[in-house]
């Protein structure tokens, strides 16, 4: 099999390189020599510097598998291609069309065209539903490649007609839609919640918003995010009479430091966190306010209880040029702690400790240190967001609650009671 990888610069496709392998098991990632002679191209990630050589099968994997869905969607797309869900190569060429970031992957021989299909409101009911089977459907009925295991989809929506299309061939889609009922209960009135909050608290989120289809039930919403990885221009490209965004590319640090999708949680201390601030010093086209800027989400997503914030839940995102590089805006916030089956583990040691009730003041103190932050500042900052955290809190909850979705009272309750805030 050969692999076609293009990338958007400048809102235009250009040839990145080639994937060659029967399967995952042989696949190698090389560059195109056009790619690698043109001095306006950057890398298509930082795992994968420019040059000549292939890259290895775990080098080539560590990247590409990143962009796949995970989990029971994985699986359910795996059966509805009728490929193994092992082998992410036949996965990613089935669904590389429309990726995170701003890579396309096809075939050589495959002509793609651009076209929107409406979707009718029953659809979106089923959408919201009919549970992750649904979401699996259209992932591959679009060819669309979403990173996580929750039900997601990739769908475009015109604020002018409050309707929704689905993108086919190499059209972009404006943001990303979660279902519901499929992951936990009021996940999506959680979700709402944690990002309003953590915008009351200073820290850069993208557009969200809950689509009802009844009366706010579980299995009547879905969650809408805005792409931050898609960007207008002046005089964008028309599409079946809707104008298209320009895709932004971006990359996980998973995928930045060559770490598999399997291994996000960091289970024995590995370093993740001094990583991540490592590669906002060498990399960032602002290096002191990214890190300042991931520093608060750490401590926030400590405060409300977000056990789940793994390292591909941040992420890194280039200018339109691809010669800038910037933290990108916080996404997938949520209170994991609100439930009682999930995990009380973060996802990754702050100092030297990875339990929620084990953390305090104290353990941020010690990551500081190890991050190579000021600790006097870092703290500054620590006391200041766990301030402002429960006035934002209850200010986003009453929000919430006057727009239809009294479970956000309930929910703000039980964050104040398992969240890192009642802690420190």
């Amino acid at each position: 099999m050969e692999l076609i990888v293009s990338i958007e610069c400048n809102g235009k496709q250009c040839l990145a390189g080639i994937i060659e392998g029967s399967s995952g098991e042989d696949a190698c990632f090389r560059y195109a020599e056009s790619y690698l002679q043109d001095p306006n191209t950057a890398p298509i990630s930082i795992s994968l510097p420019k040059r000549e050589e292939p890259f290895s099968v775990l080098q080539t994997k560590n990247y590409f598998e990143g962009l796949l869905p995970e989990g029971f969607t994985r699986r359910t797309v795996a059966q509805w291609m009728h490929v193994d869900e092992n082998d992410y190569l036949s996965i990613l060429h089935g669904l590389g069309r429309e990726c995170l970031g701003a890579i396309q992957i096809r075939n050589e021989e495959e002509v793609l065209n651009a076209s929107y299909e409406a979707i009718t409101n029953d659809e979106i009911q089923a959408l919201a539903e009919e549970g992750v089977s649904k979401s699996a459907e259209i992932i591959t009925k679009a060819h669309l490649s979403l990173t996580g295991a929750s039900g997601k989809v990739g769908l475009y929506y015109d604020k002018d007609s409050d309707r929704w299309f689905l993108p086919r061939g190499t059209a972009p889609s404006t943001h990303i839609v979660k279902q519901s009922h499929v992951r936990l209960n009021d996940i999506v009135t959680n979700e709402q919640l944690t990002l309003l909050t953590a915008q009351r608290c200073g820290i850069d989120i993208p557009n969200s918003f809950i689509v009802n289809t009844g009366t706010g039930k579980d299995n009547e919403v879905l969650f809408a995010t805005a792409r931050y990885d898609r960007s207008w221009s002046d005089h964008p490209a028309i599409v079946d009479g809707l104008p298209c965004p320009n895709r932004l590319h971006q990359e996980d640090f998973a995928q930045a430091q060559g770490i598999l999708s399997s291994e996000k949680y960091e289970k024995r201390p590995s370093g993740y966190m001094r990583k991540m601030f490592e590669t906002l010093r060498r990399y960032s086209s602002d290096p002191i306010q990214d890190q300042l800027k991931l520093w608060d989400i750490v401590v926030f997503n400590y405060l409300v209880g977000n056990t789940d914030a793994h390292i591909k839940n941040s992420s890194l995102l280039y200018g339109a040029d691809m010669r800038s590089l910037r933290l990108a805006p916080a996404y997938d916030l949520v209170s994991t702690t609100v439930y009682d089956q999930s995990t009380r583990e973060m996802a990754f040691f702050i100092g030297e400790d990875l339990q929620i009730n084990k953390i305090t003041r104290k353990s941020f103190q010690s990551a500081a240190k190890e991050i190579g932050i000021s600790v006097q500042m870092a703290m500054e900052r620590f006391d200041s967001m766990r301030l402002r955290f429960i006035p934002a809190l209850k200010e986003s909850a009453e929000r919430l609650c006057d727009e239809g979705y009294p479970m956000a009272d309930v929910l703000m309750e039980k964050v104040l009671t398992t969240g890192g805030i009642q802690y420190c």
